[in-house]
Order: C-alpha cells, then sequence, then structure tokens
C-alpha cells in the first residue's frame, strides 16, 4: 500500500471527525449578594438561554468589603439561582468559596434520544 495514500485517507478521517465535533464553552455571569430579584431573574434568563444552547454556565457572587461575613445570603442567593434552573440545567460543580467569589457551574441536562 503507499504511505502517501494511507496518510492521506488518515488525514481526511480526521478532519470528517472534526466536522463532527462540538465545543461546549463556559459562559460566566457575575451577580453580588446584595442584586435585586428584578436583575437575578434577567441573569437567570440569559443563563437559562446559555444551557439552551448547549454551554455551560459558571455562576459567580463576588462578596464586597463586610459582605464575605454574610455568606449565608450569599448561598441562598446562588441556591435560588440552582432552583430556577433545575428544568434545562444540573448543577456541575457544587457552590464552593474562593477567596471573596462563590460560584458554580452549570451544565446542560442531558438530552434523551
Amino acid at each position: 500500500m503507499d504511505y502517501g495514500k494511507f496518510k492521506y485517507q488518515q488525514s481526511k478521517k480526521q478532519q470528517e471527525a472534526k466536522k463532527k465535533q462540538v465545543q461546549v464553552q463556559v459562559k460566566e455571569v457575575k451577580i453580588r449578594p446584595k442584586t435585586d430579584d428584578h436583575d437575578l431573574d434577567f441573569k437567570v434568563k440569559h443563563v437559562r438561554r446559555f444551557l439552551e444552547e448547549g454551554n455551560k454556565a459558571k455562576v459567580t457572587l463576588v462578596f464586597r468589603g463586610r459582605e464575605i461575613t454574610h455568606q449565608d445570603i450569599g448561598r441562598a442567593v446562588i441556591d435560588r439561582f440552582a432552583s430556577e434552573l433545575a428544568d434545562v440545567g444540573v448543577v456541575e460543580v457544587q457552590p464552593r468559596v474562593d477567596g471573596r467569589q462563590l460560584f458554580m457551574i452549570i451544565a446542560p441536562k442531558p438530552k434523551k434520544p
């Protein structure tokens, strides 16, 4: 068998596999503990759209100043976020504190064939 022909066929197979490949992006939404209800609903709509497009969403809650002492309020806000998106997404990374940020990652629900 001709080695050049073999290499050509291999590259064609790789190109075909790349065409069918789907890249998932991680979109980020930032909120604060004192973010108002309407603004949260607006952000939920954005994240819902991201999940419906097939992307993952990272929800970051940023504490400023002395807000860090009231992490329970921040956790309540982020839990509300997760509960409102339960129909279109699943929490991939549970809410976790990293410095002055509380974040979680939501992935779209797997589609049933």
